[in-house]
């Protein structure tokens, strides 16, 4: 059977990550906010699924003692593959996978090989699949990919066609890791958890529920109980489990729910530096010192679990002591695109070469905030990064330090004496099954809250697509006439009538030629004094539509070095 796997997926071209891309964008099955999920019965469903695969999986890895069997043969074999992966199971609303991120790290440096499913992914899909700290490679992921692809498309039938997305790659995951033999994955729920399709799990070795909050309400409820009751349904009998505080509602039902199943719950408090020692952790903002605190507790019990912590530290630490391991792991995670700041060349470069620190006059503020929690959390951290350190080589001009518009002028007390003139940039973009007029009030009103105003606001379609897959290798078309625009505009006049209060009444443009200059705005469009807008390039006094990621990173670019003395900081979420 592993020679027909091989010689299939060569047949679907295993070098090129386009055709990969096009298969998985053909499971997305296109789902508007209040609509339930097309399937019924999911984990029943995806345990046939994995049946198919590890029909395949377990024939190779142990010696033909699993045979396929269409009834049950398998399960047994499937589950304690499933178990061999001694799994933390993250369920949560905000900071899953800044927890999962952390708990890589911990445990990598504890000496253990790691897994990592997390969701959703900015660019690249691969993202989604971490194996010791990095993103798979593309060689073992088209390996994998097309190995799970034809072994379910082998099978298919009038009852069980090929899985949505989300549980595709759920079951993508179950291989990778087990094929590369991981000592830990770590295994982040996608939606809710109950009826989450990585809830297949049985046997994790320990469970932690981040902080809850108002999300995908139309199908977790509209409560909090209701969606603290789903997230506990990660908890499995007597398998411990930890969270964070939370509010009296939601931690009622987790408590409710630990004591059904004999769970023994734990609720941990945000890491103090005293137990870091100083440390700065490796994610930014002050809402990590929640997760760091809870990724400690699940690795602490996951070595426990596993019978590592009495062999690697013989029980010398006490609860308020971290071991070294422990301290470099928080102080080294990374997550790409998650409260990440990036300083960006000015020269005519792709967007894909905004990579180090050479310039200090274009700076991006990353994040991948998509809840009402989570883009509060990321106003905040980014009102707190753009503020001026008191070390700096600037000082502020305006002794009140106010913003208004937008713009603060530093004059420099270095060699020599300049001026620069700060300017914060908004460039944002939500899929439609969010709710834009929750989320940028959210953020402009808790950035304002710490001074902190947009002098400009950019709406931008995103590169990874809601109706397609995309890699970071993808090539973006260039051609952009016809591009629907039409979510974009409909963020511009929220964001226009949340700061000035009216709505938009003018019709604006939709249909963009390569050609055409007016597809980005004037550079004026930065300036202080600028009109109130030239409609014919869809901007406004503070806002424009862009039709493409990379032209207005290039556009930025182009600004900056048409006015050295203006230094953009960018936020992009």
């Amino acid at each position: 059977m592993e020679n027909n796997v091989v010689n299939n997926g060569q047949k679907q071209n295993l070098s090129s990550f386009e055709a990969a891309m096009e298969k998985i964008s053909s499971l997305i099955t296109r789902q508007r906010r209040g609509e339930k999920p097309p399937i019924a019965n999911k984990l029943e469903i995806m345990s046939l699924y994995l049946k198919v695969i590890y029909a395949e999986l377990f024939s190779k890895n142990f010696d033909g003692a699993c045979n396929y069997n269409p009834g049950f043969g398998l399960i047994l074999g499937l589950e304690e593959g499933i178990n061999r992966l001694n799994i933390i199971h993250v369920a949560g609303t905000k900071g899953k996978g800044s927890t999962c991120i952390f708990c890589e790290a911990i445990l990598r440096e504890c000496g253990f090989r790691t897994g990592v499913f997390t969701s959703p992914h900015l660019i690249d899909v691969r993202e989604r699949f971490r194996i010791d700290g990095m993103d798979i490679s593309e060689d073992k992921f088209l390996q994998y990919f097309w190995e799970c692809w034809n072994q379910l498309e082998e099978n298919t039938s009038e009852k069980l066609s090929m899985p949505p997305l989300f549980l595709f790659l759920t079951i993508l995951a179950f291989k990778i890791f087990i094929s590369e033999q991981v000592d830990a994955a770590i295994i982040e729920v996608g939606l809710g958890g109950k009826e989450d399709s990585t809830n297949v799990i049985k046997k994790p070795t320990v469970c932690g529920i981040t902080s809850l909050g108002m999300d995908h309400t139309e199908i977790l409820g509209d409560t909090l109980g209701q969606i603290a009751s789903h997230k506990a349904g990660i908890f499995k009998p007597k398998v411990p489990a930890f969270t964070v505080p939370q509010p009296p509602e939601a931690m009622d039902v987790i408590l409710e729910r630990a004591k059904e199943l004999m769970v023994p719950l734990e609720v941990t408090e945000p890491l103090d530096c005293k137990q870091i020692k100083g440390l700065k952790l490796g994610l930014s903002g002050d809402h990590q010192f929640y997760n760091a605190a809870l990724a400690v507790s699940l690795c602490r019990c996951w070595l426990q679990k596993t019978g590592n912590w009495e062999k690697k530290y013989q029980n010398q630490f006490q609860d308020s002591n971290l071991p070294d391991e422990f301290m470099r792991g928080l102080s080294t995670a990374h997550f790409s695109g998650r409260a990440q700041i990036v300083y960006a060349s000015t020269s005519n470069s792709h967007c894909s070469e905004i990579v180090s620190k050479n310039c200090g006059e274009l700076i991006f503020y990353l994040d991948g905030a998509h809840s009402p929690e989570s883009m509060e959390a990321c106003a905040k951290w980014f009102s707190n990064a753009v503020e001026i350190p008191s070390e700096s080589s600037f000082e502020v001009q305006k002794a009140d330090g106010s913003s208004e518009n937008g713009h603060i002028l530093h004059k420099g007390n270095t060699l020599g004496q300049y001026e620069k003139s700060f300017k914060r940039i908004l460039l944002f973009n939500c899929l439609d099954v969010r709710n834009p007029h929750i989320l940028l009030p959210r953020l402009v009103n808790t950035c304002a809250s710490s001074g902190i105003h947009f002098s400009r606001a950019l709406f931008v379609p995103n590169m990874s697509k809601y109706s397609k897959v995309v890699s970071g290798a993808s090539v973006i078309s260039s051609d952009l006439h016809g591009i629907d625009l039409s979510w974009q505009f409909n963020l511009q006049r929220i964001w226009e009538k949340i700061t000035h209060g009216k709505e938009i009444t003018v019709p604006i443009e939709k249909d963009f030629k390569i050609d055409s200059k007016e597809i980005v705005p004037p550079p004026e469009f930065l300036n202080d004094n600028a009109s109130s807008g030239d409609h014919s390039h869809n901007c406004f006094a503070s806002s424009a539509v862009i039709p493409s990621l990379p032209l207005t990173i290039k556009w930025l670019q182009d600004c900056v070095k048409e006015h050295p003395s203006t230094r953009l900081q960018v936020t992009m979420t």
